[in-house]
């Protein structure tokens, strides 16, 4: 059956094998991020704005 003394013993034998990365690692990921995620805002914003403009002079032809 389940036995919670056990479980414990499992659960803090494998968060010892937890290898943690380095600050500059941490640090370098995380402005990486903020980077990738800026140029995605960018072109998303960009393209927004194409589309929008596009639209509006399809929208104002007159026939």
């Amino acid at each position: 059956m389940f036995n919670p003394f056990q479980f414990i013993q499992q659960v803090r034998s494998e968060a010892a094998k937890i290898v943690w990365p380095a600050r500059r690692e941490t640090i370098t990921t995380t402005i990486m991020v903020f980077v990738m995620a800026t140029m995605f805002a960018i072109f998303f914003f960009l393209t927004d704005q194409i589309i929008s403009f596009l639209l509006q002079i399809i929208l104002n032809l007159s026939f």
